[in-house]
């Protein structure tokens, strides 16, 4: 059976902020990846249809002195 290192009696209060965070980060990409997996379609967007077609092209003028 595999134990897990037990941290070291000298860490400093960075290493033990620095080693929460990675483990944070590891969890959150392990969601990441579980969540991905079934989704509703291709598109996993949550944003649909934010910008209609372009009816015609833009055009810009310059605006005249005065």
């Amino acid at each position: 059976m595999a134990e897990t290192p037990e941290p070291e009696v000298d860490e400093t209060p960075e290493d033990e902020m620095k080693r929460k965070f990675r483990e944070a980060l590891e969890r959150k990409r392990s969601q990441a990846a579980g969540s991905g997996a079934g989704g509703r379609g291709v598109d996993p967007s949550k944003i649909h249809g934010a910008h209609g077609p372009a009816a015609s092209k833009r055009s810009f003028r310059r605006k005249s002195g005065g």
